[in-house]
Order: C-alpha cells, then sequence, then structure tokens
C-alpha cells in the first residue's frame, strides 16, 4: 500500500513545500517511520543511503518544533560535515514556507565564533558533527534543557568514526522526556547497546531491499552536467529511436517540463503524474499504446500500474531516490521474453547513488561515454540501410530503378549521388553544433581557474553564505566543496564557481529561487 505526503495530517506549510518540490509518494522508510515518530515514540530506523530517510526524520522535527520558543528544541548528529550541510539543506526546503523556524549546520573546519553568533541569535534545530557538538556543550553555547528531540543520522557511520562516546555524552546530558530517533545502514552490536541504553521502547523500522530480477536488461550511464542533460536524452532518443519508451523523472514539475522540452524538438512525447485526472491519464495512456506518443514521460508513482509489453528502452532523467524505484522503473522493458535498454543520465554526486543502486540490486551498469553528433549520424545511417537491405530483398524496385535511371540519364549525378541524396533526405538535419563553447567571461577579480559571480541578495534579504551554496550545489549537482569563496554584503554577493561550471551556473540559477527569492546572477565586473 502506498501513502501519499498529503494523506499525513502535517502543517499546511510543510505540505506545501512537499507539493512544491513535487514529491507525491512516501518512500518505503518514510511512509514506516514518519507515522511512528509523530506518535511520539523512539524509533530504530535501518535504512541506506538514498533511501529518503532523511525526510522520515526531518519532516516529523519541523512538525513539532514551535516556532514561537526560540531555544534549541532538536538536535540531528551526523558523521561528516557533507552529511550535515546536505541535511541542513533538506530542512530548509521542508520549512521553505514556515515562518519562525531556524535550523543551522555545525561542523569542524568552520568558524566557530559565526556559529556561536547564529546559536546566540536563536535558533531551534541544529544539525551538527559529534566533535563539534561537543565543542559547543563545553563553551556552553548550546543548551539542552528545551530539547525534546534528537536524531543520530548514519549511527553506524559515526561509531565507525570513533564517535562513541562523544555520542553517549551528548546523549546523556539532554532531558530525560525526549524522543530519541536511530537511523543505521546496519545493526552491530554497539548500535544496539546505545538504542537499549538511551531509547524508550523503540520501534524498529527495517527496509529491505528487493533483488534485481531482469537479467535481460542492458544497463547504462551516463555522467552529464544540469544543463546537458535534455541534450543527452535526445541524443540517445535518435540513437536508439525506440518506437515506444519510458523517461522517468523524479518529480511532477520536471515531468511537466521535459515534455514541453522533448515536444518543442520534434519528439512525440506524453506526461503523466499524479495532477492528472483519470480521464487525461486515460488520453495520455491511449495515445501511448497506440504509437501516437513514442515517449512516455512518468513519475515513479504515476507510472504504476502502467503495463505495456513492447517498452524497447527505459531512461532515467533522473536518478531514483530509492534503489526499489530502479528495479520498478527498468522492469518496465524487456518483458515477455525480449530483451530491454535502461539508460541512466547521472549528475555530479549521483554517481555514488548509482552504486549503491548497483550494490543492492546485484546488477552491472556501465558507464559509456555520451554519444556525439557523429555517433548519432552513423547508427541513424546504418539502421536506415538496414531498413533499404530488408525493401531490396522482398519488394519489386523495377519502376524505381527506371525512374533512377532516367534522372541519371538527364544529369551530371551518379546513381550513388541520387542514393546518398535519398540517404540525407531520410535522415533530416544533422547539421548541429557539436559542443557549445565554453564563453569567455574575461577577468572577474577571482582566483585562477574561477570565475567571480555577482548575485543581488545579500544580508538584508536575511541571506546567509550557507543558503548561497545550498542553492548553488542544490541546483545545479556540482559539489559545494568545488564552490569558492562568498562575500556578501548588504545587498548583493559575490560567489567564486570553477570556470568550467560558470556557464551552467548562471544558466541555472537564473531559474531558481533563493529562499523564495529570484535572483539576478552574472559574471562580476573587474577593473
Amino acid at each position: 500500500m502506498t501513502i501519499r505526503f498529503n494523506e499525513m495530517e502535517l502543517q499546511a506549510p510543510i505540505l506545501r513545500a512537499i507539493e512544491e518540490l513535487g514529491y507525491e509518494e512516501m518512500t518505503p522508510i518514510q511512509a514506516q517511520a514518519i507515522p511512528i515518530v509523530l506518535e511520539g515514540r523512539d524509533i530504530v530506523g535501518q535504512a541506506q543511503t538514498g533511501t529518503g530517510k532523511t525526510a522520515a526524520f526531518s519532516i516529523p522535527i519541523l512538525q513539532k518544533v514551535d516556532p514561537k520558543v526560540k531555544g534549541l528544541q532538536a538536535v540531528v548528529l551526523c558523521p561528516t560535515r557533507e552529511l550535515a550541510i546536505q541535511v541542513s539543506d533538506e530542512m530548509h526546503k521542508f520549512s521553505k514556507f514556515m515562518h519562525g523556524i531556524k535550523a543551522i549546520p555545525i561542523y569542524g573546519g568552520q568558524d566557530i565564533a559565526r556559529q556561536i553568533r547564529a546559536l546566540k541569535a536563536g535558533v531551534q534545530i541544529v544539525i551538527g558533527t559529534p566533535g563539534r557538538v561537543m565543542d559547543h556543550m563545553r563553551r556552553k553555547t548550546v543548551k539542552f534543557d528545551k530539547v525534546s528531540m534528537i536524531a543520530l543520522d548514519e549511527a553506524d557511520e559515526m561509531l565507525n568514526m570513533g564517535f562513541r562516546e562523544d555520542i553517549e555524552t551528548i546523549l546523556k546530558e539532554m532531558p530525560e522526556e525526549r524522543q530519541t530517533l536511530l537511523f543505521s545502514a546496519t545493526m552491530p552490536q554497539p548500535i544496539m547497546e546505545i538504542a537499549r541504553t538511551y531509547q524508550k521502547n523503540a520501534a524498529l523500522v527495517k527496509v529491505v531491499k528487493k533483488e534485481l530480477t531482469v537479467p535481460k536488461i542492458e544497463q547504462y550511464y551516463y555522467e552529464v552536467r544540469p544543463k546537458n542533460k535534455v541534450d543527452v536524452l535526445s541524443r540517445l532518443l535518435d540513437m536508439y529511436s525506440p518506437k515506444r519508451c519510458l523517461v522517468f523523472c523524479n518529480t511532477k514539475r520536471q515531468v511537466d517540463e521535459l515534455v514541453t522540452s522533448l515536444t518543442g524538438r520534434g519528439f512525440f512525447a506524453e506526461g503523466l503524474h499524479g495532477d492528472l485526472k483519470q480521464q487525461q491519464r486515460d488520453r495520455v495512456m491511449n495515445s501511448f499504446r497506440n504509437g501516437k506518443a513514442e515517449i512516455l514521460v512518468a513519475t515513479d508513482v504515476a507510472a504504476r500500474g502502467i503495463d505495456v509489453d513492447d517498452v524497447e528502452a527505459v531512461f532515467n532523467y533522473d536518478v531514483p531516490q530509492d534503489e526499489e524505484y530502479y528495479v520498478h522503473r527498468i522492469g518496465r522493458t524487456g518483458r515477455a521474453g525480449r530483451t530491454g535498454r535502461a539508460f541512466t543520465l547521472v549528475v555530479g554526486k549521483e554517481v555514488y547513488k548509482l552504486r549503491d543502486i548497483q550494490r543492492y540490486c546485484k546488477t552491472k551498469i556501465k558507464i559509456m561515454p555520451i554519444p556525439s553528433v557523429n555517433d548519432v549520424t552513423a547508427v541513424k545511417a546504418e539502421k536506415i540501410l538496414d531498413r533499404i537491405n530488408e525493401i531490396m530483398e522482398s519488394e519489386d524496385l523495377t519502376k524505381m530503378i527506371s525512374l533512377i535511371e532516367t534522372k541519371v540519364n538527364e544529369s551530371d549525378y551518379t546513381a550513388l549521388d541520387v542514393a546518398a541524396a535519398f540517404l540525407k533526405m531520410s535522415m533530416g538535419n544533422e547539421n548541429q553544433a557539436e559542443e557549445q563553447v565554453t564563453p569567455d567571461f574575461g577577468d572577474t577579480g577571482a582566483e585562477q581557474g574561477m570565475v567571480r559571480l555577482f548575485i543581488n541578495l545579500g544580508k538584508k534579504q536575511n541571506i546567509r553564505p550557507g543558503d548561497i551554496l545550498g542553492a548553488i550545489a542544490g541546483e545545479t549537482g556540482m559539489p559545494g566543496k568545488l564552490i569558492g569563496s562568498i562575500d556578501m554584503y548588504d545587498k548583493y554577493t559575490f560567489v567564486e564557481v570553477p570556470r568550467e561550471y560558470a556557464a551552467d551556473v548562471i544558466q541555472v540559477m537564473k531559474e531558481s529561487k533563493i529562499k523564495g527569492k529570484s535572483i539576478n546572477i552574472e559574471p562580476a565586473n573587474h577593473k
């Protein structure tokens, strides 16, 4: 049984944020854990990375935190600074429409004085590494007297890194009347000991992965930049020209945007997601079944119940949020004894999620180079020539030969010239630019290899450096650690990004918002 977020009794601002993010159905860990946590019970959740577990504790924490109380009410412990930043970013996405909620990441390597200032200003949620949380405890800059919830994320990893003593010290300082949420990919003895000692009657929730049972499917992935995803998908569609294929996106908004892009490029594509009424859904499915639409773009939830045997290929435009979704997606090709193909477009750090998918599904997904225009042309020509062979072997071409002979006799062209012209006509226009030239941004005053960008938001709009970093990394898929210095002023900000990413960042961020505010981003002027 599937559970949608809007079936839960969540605050309207949280549901609005979830709706804007385009999420429809809960992942298995979310569906099992969120109701238990909302009841006020302790929980031990066994789930791997990529299962949606961050939302499984973030959403209930936000639901229970009181924005009118300025003191610290919830703590999340993470093994690394990267995970702390990632969890903080998720919290900010889910709390976008909640007024008065402040959540900050605290970790080693960041200026502790800045963290202290933020804590003194009033924070309800802290997401931190155990070592840095301990530093603040010693300085008495964090107080746990109002804390009612603590979550341990990737607890086994924290133990592997030697944080057990710190974790236990932090838990001992927490109020007796609190809710303790523990999430871990594995359940070694030390984890169970912590659960028994510091939790009360905890519910155990375990998400078991299904194995891949579709060995006849060839599986490939391509490493792409965010702005090139539509181009790469278009090339793959041109190259393999499947008569019927499925393209999967993670959100409803992405489905709509991709259908618009594909139809604008001349493909026959239809979209399917949870916002469609039954009548619209029936029309789309009929169009797909009878061949009017060659491409069906869908979310995981909307694709449930699709039973079409001759789907030649599945494209994961977005890497699925859960490994099980990958199994469900690609299982829609290669049916009834046929072979099938599955292609996944991977951006930046998503390659690690793909490795998780390979490990848990016990399958091999081969990396492939992005096909060039010449590759697409060669494959198209090969398919047309194969079709020509079939026609020559099975059709009577006497009349056609006579017409060609007449044309050759009346002109200076050979029969080979005429054949080449027909092939060119059959293949359509292939005069596309192979790659976009990286723009020359000139000297923007940045360090070597970087470009300094101007953003028209600053401190007076309540924007922080973390918001800028999180937005750029989140929207473009660029690893946050590659982003250089962020210089923030009252009404604007300068941020440095690697030169090879600059065009992508400008293009993607022009369509994005930071904390609900539209932005203007452009290369900085340097004199």
